[in-house]
């Protein structure tokens, strides 16, 4: 049984979290495009997390649990990269304003920087020293003070990133500048499926786009590999794996509580809450703020 949260969030912070005992369901991307469904996993005391299952098959998904309430749904587009073509080809599906806009990214940081190198880590040793150079680099990261989603620190996360490398399932890379690494990049390998678990930058270099120079050199070495057939984005939708994708699947991910008064409770008050939060992020649209809030949230 493992220990998740249902966290109340606003923009990139996470203003209250609420323990819940959960089991995990999650669909690979694979599951996805197949169109089937994994085996369903025993409930938590507390009930079930369901990570990016096919929207289109939820009414399924929730039957395996009869009584359980869903709450905390998030509907989303999994986007994807199909590494069956070429990376060429791949290039050649952006626009030629968005390619020069990537070139122009990583010269403007080989230029301010006085260069660049990206560092490629797969062997236990490798990983090793990207841990010891990333782990203190994810500490600075927004998604680590604020939402807790930075790279884990944990013995059992060490302990499974080394024990894939071993088997040849991990690939991570460091973007280095200035003579520090500025970004990361975590991908352990399932099957032929890369997946996009772990990437960061540190904020003081964020106006050079070191992600997205780190994303993109990354891919060209993925690529040149000629071993995977996807690039998984996992659950979750945002910009950058809307740029980077070249497909995506409807997908969505929720929780199925026990029926108790507290779960029951808690759930109402994470609805009300992001119900808010929406009526307030499309009246800050409407004037204009969304922007500036955002990077307020992050600050």
């Amino acid at each position: 049984m493992a220990s998740a949260a249902i966290d109340f969030t606003l923009g990139s912070r996470r203003l209250l979290s609420v323990p819940r005992a959960l089991s995990t369901w999650s669909f690979s991307l694979e599951d996805v495009l197949a169109g089937t469904l994994p085996a369903a996993c025993p409930s938590g005391r507390d009930g079930v997390r369901v990570l990016s299952a096919p929207t289109a098959r939820l009414a399924e998904v929730t039957a395996h649990y009869p009584g359980f309430i869903a709450g905390g749904r998030q509907d989303y587009r999994r986007h994807y990269i199909d590494m069956a073509q070429g990376f060429d080809a791949y290039l050649a599906q952006f626009s030629g304003k968005t390619r020069s806009t990537l070139r122009r990214k990583a010269r403007k940081l080989a230029d301010e920087a006085g260069g660049y190198t990206l560092t490629e880590h797969r062997s236990p040793a490798e990983i090793e020293a990207f841990l010891d150079a990333a782990l203190p680099l994810s500490a600075l990261t927004y998604q680590a003070r604020l939402l807790g989603a930075g790279l884990p620190e944990d013995a059992a996360s060490r302990r499974a990133m080394l024990e894939a490398a071993g088997t040849d399932r991990m690939r991570a890379f460091l973007l280095h500048a200035g003579g520090q690494p500025v970004a990361y990049l975590s991908l352990p390998v399932t099957g032929e499926t890369l997946v996009y678990a772990h990437l960061g930058y540190h904020p003081d270099w964020a106006r050079l786009s070191p992600g997205t120079v780190l994303q993109m050199d990354a891919l060209e070495r993925l690529f040149a590999e000629g071993r995977y057939r996807w690039f998984d984005f996992t659950e979750g939708d945002g910009a950058h794996k809307a740029m980077f994708g070249t497909h995506s699947a409807a997908c969505s991910s929720l929780v199925l509580l026990e029926p108790t008064l507290a779960n029951r409770t808690l759930l109402g008050a994470r609805a009300g809450f992001d119900a808010g939060v929406g009526q307030a992020k499309a009246l800050a649209q409407r004037s204009g703020a969304l922007g500036r809030i955002r990077a307020f949230l992050r600050g």
